[in-house]
């Protein structure tokens, strides 16, 4: 549905993402806000391997309740908390975005910050997703 946009005029994308994505007219999107790695009972896994699969879960589930999937994602922002382990960090970060995402090239940004609105937050991804 979504077209990728990767001229050749440019140097290709530095990982498994979309530098554009044209999306059809008349497609629905779904936004979201950042998406926190809390669970329904409150907590938040300590591993940021366990927090990102934690966040790609709640995205399904916001996805879902409007009708859409992950396969529907057009752009990814992902802020991650940077910290003596960030070279460990990104890596995990983005392995988890490339599975939840099943080959779908969406266009990326990851931000590294100081600090998220909770202490225990290491990480949070908003979403737009598009369907026709």
């Amino acid at each position: 549905m979504a077209k990728v946009l990767n001229p050749s005029s440019i140097a290709a994308p530095a990982a498994a993402y979309a530098h554009g994505v044209e999306v059809p007219a008349n497609a629905r999107l779904i936004v979201t806000s950042g998406v926190v790695p809390t669970r329904t009972d409150g907590t938040t896994p300590n591993d940021i391997g366990d927090q990102a699969a934690l966040v790609w879960h709640n995205i399904s589930a916001i996805l879902a309740e409007g009708k859409m999937s992950l396969t529907d994602v057009i752009s990814v922002t992902t802020y991650v908390v940077a910290s003596p382990t960030l070279h460990i960090d990104l890596p995990v970060v983005m392995r988890e975005r490339d599975a939840a995402l099943q080959g779908v090239l969406a266009a990326s940004t990851l931000v590294t910050v100081p600090a998220l609105a909770r202490p225990e937050w290491k990480m949070e991804i908003s979403v737009i997703a598009a369907k026709s």
